[in-house]
């Protein structure tokens, strides 16, 4: 079987290898680098890095999925390579993970891992900190603000590599020159340098690089304190406050319903896409209202997701979590192999959703609340995308000489208008009647289906 050694080359010069990776590197063995950008790569001589890999891919995860196929087809020509990486294999390397994951599939190599010191130990004896005894948390600078949420330290931050690292961490937390941050660099090198500084300062006076390290002996405000601060305010409105007390899902679903209307209207007085009209008058309080109205909004969820909190259904971390799971599966475009151009499509997400839910009819799973209008826009292009465009027969004819190609907002809108007015004047409500059009319509699109497969032409419409 062939073999892939992994040694680590230590946090800083030659002095912190260990032996047996003073050993593999020396070997007779070809030695592959993650990056040669590290003051004991100079030892593996001759070794390949794999630096030009972070130049070509998109995303960490391309890198270290080439990675792995090189040095496995590496190991398959010479029955043993071995593959150095900075630090410890065993600390925050997740291309040494992810080879470990593949070995446990493959039966064609295994994974030998040499430990090595890290970061870490560097870090600790510098900083005179006991991790275990201080309750020190270790968080990715990459994934700072998912996992230091609602955290109040102390945090050591790695992978704090790069300039827009460090500012994705700042505005991540929200302090003042309060909050203090201890910046770690190069520690265990003759260019090792620890510095303290006010929060503010944090990406002004550090250039960042692949050996900066930061950390955080107390936070002041966590991350995500607001979010966190909501779900307590709700919890305590239930327990505290008759009337929060007092409802239920079903009280609550016209306040949802309101709440989302305003948001819409919120939305509509804003400046244009591309910042066309931010000067003009009244635009800042647009945007303060918006941002008014969506905290409305997410009052209403909060609320609902309390009450199924408190009736053993699931929690708001459920709800997050569904969402980002959902929406994960349904961008294979984004986080897995499918091609974008078909993904991202309508017609794509349509068949991921469909196939999703496992829908019996494309009429499946359309709100009956939604209103008459949007219901029925949605529902016509449910069965367009099952391959039946409506087809109104005369008089979608005479719609159509109302409304020529070319057609814009403005007619289509005064054509809707005229249609309403006709209706009240005899005395039909125009909301009601569309309505059961489309109930009568859907239901004959679902005969029609269970009949003979997806009708083609208009006769679902008007029968």
């Amino acid at each position: 079987m062939a073999r892939i050694t992994v040694c680590g080359l230590g946090p800083g010069g030659a002095d912190r290898l260990t032996e047996a990776s003073t050993a593999a590197l020396a070997g007779d063995s070809p030695v592959y680098l993650r990056t040669a950008r590290h003051p004991s790569a100079d030892r593996a001589v001759g070794a390949v890095s794999f630096d030009a890999l972070y130049e070509r891919a998109d995303t960490f995860d391309e890198v270290y999925d080439s990675i792995a196929d090189e040095l496995v087809a590496a190991a398959e020509r010479h029955d043993r390579v071995v593959y150095a990486v900075p630090g410890s294999p065993l600390v925050l390397e997740r291309s040494v993970r992810n080879l470990l994951v593949r070995a446990a599939d493959d039966s064609r190599f295994d994974v030998e891992v040499l430990p090595a010191l890290s970061f870490l130990d560097e870090a600790w004896a510098r900083l005179g900190v006991d991790p275990i005894d201080d309750g020190v948390r270790l968080v990715d600078g990459h994934r700072f603000a998912i996992e230091a949420a609602d955290q109040r330290g102390p945090l050591l931050v790695a992978h704090a590599h790069a300039d827009w690292v460090l500012s994705d961490i700042k505005l991540a937390l929200d302090a003042g020159p309060e909050q203090r941050v201890v910046v770690l660099q190069a520690l265990g090198t003759a260019d090792e340098r620890v510095v303290e500084l006010p929060w503010p300062e944090l990406d002004r006076a550090v250039e960042a690089d692949h050996l900066t390290t930061l950390y955080l002996p107390e936070v002041a405000a966590p991350v995500g304190a607001e979010l966190a601060r909501s779900v307590e305010m709700m919890a305590r409105l239930r327990r505290d406050c008759p009337w929060d007390r007092s409802q239920d899902h079903r009280t609550l679903r016209r306040f949802l319903i309101e709440e989302a209307y305003e948001v819409v209207e919120a939305i509509d007085r804003l400046p244009v896409d591309g910042g066309d009209g931010a000067d003009r008058p009244g635009a800042a309080d647009a945007v303060v209202e918006l941002e008014e109205e969506l905290g409305d909004l997410w009052f209403q969820i909060l609320f609902h997701a309390q009450l199924a909190t408190e009736a053993g259904w699931f929690t708001l971390a459920d709800v997050a979590g569904t969402l980002t799971d959902k929406m994960i599966r349904r961008h294979p475009h984004v986080y897995g192999d499918a091609d974008a151009s078909t993904s991202a499509s309508v017609g794509g997400w349509e068949q991921l959703k469909a196939a999703e839910k496992s829908r019996a009819s494309a009429m499946d799973d359309i709100p009956a609340a939604l209103p008459a209008l949007a219901r029925a826009e949605k529902t016509l292009k449910r069965a367009a995308g099952a391959g039946a465009p409506a087809d109104h027969g005369p008089l979608g004819a005479t719609v159509e000489s109302l409304l020529p190609d070319g057609s814009g907002e403005r007619e289509v809108g005064l054509a809707l208008l005229a249609v309403v007015g006709r209706a009240r004047s005899l005395g039909v409500p125009a909301e009601e009647a569309l309505r059961r059009a489309t109930v009568r319509a859907a239901a004959r699109f679902r005969q029609l289906e269970a009949a003979a497969g997806a009708p083609t032409g208009g006769a679902w419409v008007r029968g």
